[in-house]
């Protein structure tokens, strides 16, 4: 925003439907950017952000998922070629009440305007505690130095999982003492999430891996923390990134 002089417009859709979901309408009617928010239902959308549990609609200031209420609107997916029973299966059998689910965690602000958290299925299990890893990613992008973060699950006997991190640094400051810099993120992490989300390590590397479109490897740097195959990496972009994630993790 600062660099570029221009409001950042953020919307927010998938692939299922075709074309934005929530959208601040620039051109047609457009409201105010709130940073981080890509704003309110589109024409054709009725949303909310519910309870996983019991389904009901979240306060403001909750998180929730984010569901749309049937039927979708044009341009949306209406079905999978020849298994209908597996589209409704995938998108529409998450709770009592007939919800498309986005599968997205999200939450909503006293004036209504949406923010997403992260996907449902990325969350990680700490000693009873259900964590998006989104959430820990953001409370570490938010200190000025870091440049780029990404957290993974990892097991732990003791407590199920644990948070890790790795984080790039701005450019300019790789050469500094990363100590202070890492105590000032888990304290970050600490402040906003409480201690539970507190992370096991967070490794400054110079690289993460990421595909050839830009999208990080994070099944990858799960399974090289846990000593598993990384699985297929025909996409990685650099593969220098993958051998800083080894040297940080000591392999």
């Amino acid at each position: 925003n600062d660099a570029l002089g221009k409001p950042i417009i953020d919307n927010y859709w998938q692939t299922e439907t075709g074309w934005p979901a929530l959208t601040l309408l620039p051109g047609l009617d457009m409201k105010p950017v709130r940073f981080g928010s890509p704003g309110f239902p589109n024409l054709g959308y009725r949303m909310k952000v519910i309870d996983e549990n019991t389904g009901e609609e979240v306060a403001a200031g909750q998180k929730g998922v984010l569901v749309v209420t049937p039927p979708l609107p044009p341009g949306c997916m209406s079905t999978v070629w020849n298994d209908d029973a597996r589209f409704m299966q995938s998108y529409f059998s998450h709770f009592k009440e007939l919800l498309y689910s986005s599968l997205d965690w999200a939450i909503r602000d006293d004036d209504g305007y949406t923010f997403i958290l992260g996907r449902t299925d990325d969350v990680i299990n700490v000693a009873g505690h259900r964590l998006g890893t989104r959430e820990i990613e953001e409370a570490i992008s938010g200190h000025p130095r870091v440049a780029e973060a990404a957290v993974i699950g990892v097991k732990d006997e003791l407590k199920g999982q644990v948070p890790l991190v790795f984080v790039t640094l701005k450019q300019g400051l790789q050469g500094d003492d990363p100590a202070p810099v890492v105590a000032e993120m888990m304290a970050a992490v600490t402040a906003s999430l409480g201690a539970v989300a507190r992370p096991a390590h967070i490794h400054v590397v110079n690289a993460l891996p990421k595909t050839r479109s830009g999208k990080l490897l994070r099944r990858s740097l799960q399974a090289l923390a846990e000593q598993r195959d990384p699985g297929d990496l025909s996409t990685l972009d650099d593969p220098g990134a993958l051998e800083e994630i080894r040297r940080a993790l000591g392999r």
